[in-house]
């Protein structure tokens, strides 16, 4: 058996067990969601087409994560009025597992799985140095940005060339930068500085 069923404007085809990736659903992961937006329902040679929806389907499944799709740049241009604008973005997006398919009104059967324990992120730690480095040397960064950054307990330049992927998504996203970080090229820029103090 399977289905077709529509959620955050899209379709899709589905069947029990089937891993599926969507718009971001409101609820946490391990919760069971029902999904009542059925287009179409067939079992072997027995098709049931709704208009629109089929009376009494649903889709159960569970949520296995949330996570942010990859990232996409948006660049606009206006000719003639030196404007330029980029901006990165990463849509929301909700791991879902298919557990049943639902007809004549049946109530999902699964129950949520216990609750993932978070895991607690841990700062870095702030220099020792008096003060640290001045980051507003870096493009983009301001005293509101060097505040932001100094309260996640980064405060130096070295701390900044150190950056791997997964350290740079942590702050675009807990800070809010919306890729400037990969925009303006902090990291190139942090080693850069480190290079010539000391040449």
């Amino acid at each position: 058996m399977y289905a077709v069923v529509k959620t955050g404007g899209k379709q899709y085809r589905v069947a029990k067990d089937d891993v599926i990736t969507i718009e971001k659903l409101e609820s946490e992961a391990g919760s069971i969601v029902t999904l009542d937006n059925v287009l179409m329902l067939a079992d072997g040679d027995d098709v049931t087409i709704g208009a629109p929806f089929v009376d009494g389907a649903a889709i159960a499944g569970e949520i296995v994560e949330h996570k942010r799709a990859k990232k996409i740049i948006i660049f606009k241009k206006r000719r003639r009025q030196n404007y330029r604008r980029t901006k990165g973005h990463r849509q929301h997006q909700t791991v879902l597992r298919i557990t049943e398919i639902l007809t004549g009104g049946a109530k999902p059967s699964a129950k949520a799985t216990a609750k993932p324990a978070a895991v607690q992120k841990e700062p870095l730690a702030p220099s020792s140095a008096m003060g640290g480095d001045d980051l507003k040397l870096l493009s983009g960064v301001g005293p509101a940005l060097e505040k932001k950054l100094h309260a996640a307990g980064v405060t130096t330049f070295a701390q900044i060339a150190a950056w791997g992927p997964a350290d740079i998504e942590r702050f675009d996203e807990e800070l809010s930068f919306k890729g400037r970080i990969e925009r303006e090229g902090w990291v190139e820029q942090a080693k850069a500085i480190i290079a010539e103090g000391q040449e």
